[in-house]
């Protein structure tokens, strides 16, 4: 029988003999990973979705641990990365959503570009696997990538089938023009929907999109592309001309605003609104919500300014940035592109896909979806990347590179709602978009010449 003094000997023996392991050499090397900080700012369930694919990283090695940490909205995420960068202790990585892309851009010793990064590591990288639409958005103007592509999104149209048929539309036909549209919402009226049409984040979807599909500049210098000394352009007839369209369809009952940014998406699987375009990752709400037959389209487009050719549509979501600090070693360098080089492979690129929804950002991740049979158990599911890639990229529609872009978006969507309110046409909403959005620029372009 053991006594209490015999038990405590065995302990102390078990603790010495655990103290004598440790400090063996392959125990040493055990307990020596390199960790890496990653913040992000995706909340659950995608949260933990994008954890797991972190876990599964660390779980296949043994050389690297990093540690994923959800820091809020992006937002949030991008203004706690700044604050620490300050500081002289950022994380390693930090995910930042597309609108911050200039911000980054521009950050200078801040950030070590992706494709340096791979470089010094000597890590195998292929910047040409990524959808052309995705490279070109996180590329520098010499087409060198910036930061590694992850969750990306686009805007489509998503329709209630059910709505339809009740209207006499087909129901296995969305509009594929403007024109098309605004006659689907006038049978969707007479049958008696309240809410024929409304769109969620109404200056990407409405108005940056637009221009890429339409390859008319949002900007002058390629979109922000070529310089700081960009400015806007959307007063040009296109722009006019839809949202006029718009301001109209809402007068006739046939548009309904819902609100800024993501606001709106409720209204189409509550069935409230017969047609929504809004992001492609709205799917997965969709699905777990509805209680009706629907559908998914690629966003609708004006012919006479299309010439019958629309373009890709442009990227939303966030990519991963690699950050600096005063001690960063090489070695946690190094860490990171491991990491990174895990999360380029095609068959993470597509897990991540059909586990969230959000588009493949790698042409094969599209590959191994289809083979495996996806789009053909989940109908629609191709929409956006069949969107993104439709045609090679053009300077109109690789995406926007202007500074504080988040401030620009708000100041439109503040000119739109006066509109819609009747206090002024499209063409005052625009002009004075331009003028309020000009001063944002040119202050961003003070603050980062040089």
């Amino acid at each position: 029988m053991l006594t209490r003094r015999k038990l405590a000997l065995l302990t102390g023996a078990a603790a010495t003999s655990a103290l004598l392991f440790a400090a063996l050499p392959g125990a040493a090397l055990a307990q020596q990973k390199t960790v890496v900080d990653f913040w992000h700012g995706l909340p659950q369930p995608l949260g933990g979705q994008l954890e797991q694919i972190v876990k599964d990283f660390n779980d296949s090695q043994q050389a690297v641990q990093v540690n994923a940490s959800y820091k809020g909205s992006y937002p949030e995420t991008m203004q706690a990365a700044i604050a620490a960068f300050r500081a002289g202790n950022a994380p390693h990585i930090v995910q930042m959503f597309e609108v911050g892309t200039a911000t980054m851009m521009a950050a200078g010793p801040a950030v070590k570009p992706v494709y340096q990064l791979m470089q010094e590591t000597g890590a195998s990288f292929d910047a040409d696997a990524y959808i052309p639409a995705v490279k070109g958005y996180y590329s520098s103007k010499d087409g060198k990538m910036m930061a590694l592509p992850f969750n990306s999104s686009t805007a489509i149209m998503f329709y209630n089938k059910d709505a339809f048929q009740k209207a006499g539309l087909d129901p296995n036909k969305a509009p594929t023009t403007w024109p098309e549209l605004v006659d689907a919402a006038k049978k969707l009226k007479a049958s008696g929907s309240s809410c024929p049409f409304t769109t969620s984040w109404p200056t990407w979807v409405q108005l940056e999109q637009l221009g890429a599909i339409h390859n008319t500049p949002f900007a002058s210098q390629a979109n922000g592309y070529g310089g700081l000394n960009a400015e806007l352009k959307i007063d040009a007839p296109l722009y006019v001309k839809h949202v006029q369209t718009l301001i109209d369809m809402q007068k006739d009952g046939l548009f309904k605003y819902g609100g800024r940014d993501n606001k709106p998406d409720a209204l189409f699987p509550s069935g409230e609104c017969a047609m929504i375009q809004g992001s492609s990752s709205l799917r997965s709400r969709i699905i777990k919500e509805a209680t009706f037959a629907w559908g998914a389209a690629p966003l609708p487009y004006w012919p006479e300014f299309a010439n019958n050719d629309p373009k890709n549509g442009i990227i939303g979501g966030a990519a991963f940035w690699v950050m600096t600090s005063p001690k960063r070693t090489p070695a946690e360098y190094k860490a990171v592109s491991q990491f990174f080089t895990y999360l380029a492979k095609p068959e993470v690129d597509a897990k991540w896909h059909m586990d969230t929804g959000y588009v493949p950002v790698t042409l094969k991740g599209i590959e191994i979806a289809k083979a495996q049979g996806y789009y053909e158990k989940n109908p629609g599911a191709d929409v956006p990347a069949a969107q993104l890639t439709r045609t090679p990229t053009t300077e109109n529609s690789m995406g926007l590179r202007l500074g504080n872009l988040p401030e620009i978006r708000n100041i439109i969507q503040e000119e739109l709602e006066k509109a819609f309110q009747g206090q002024q046409d499209a063409k005052q909403a625009l002009d004075a978009s331009i003028k309020r959005g000009n001063t944002v620029l040119r202050n961003f372009e003070r603050a980062n010449k040089g």
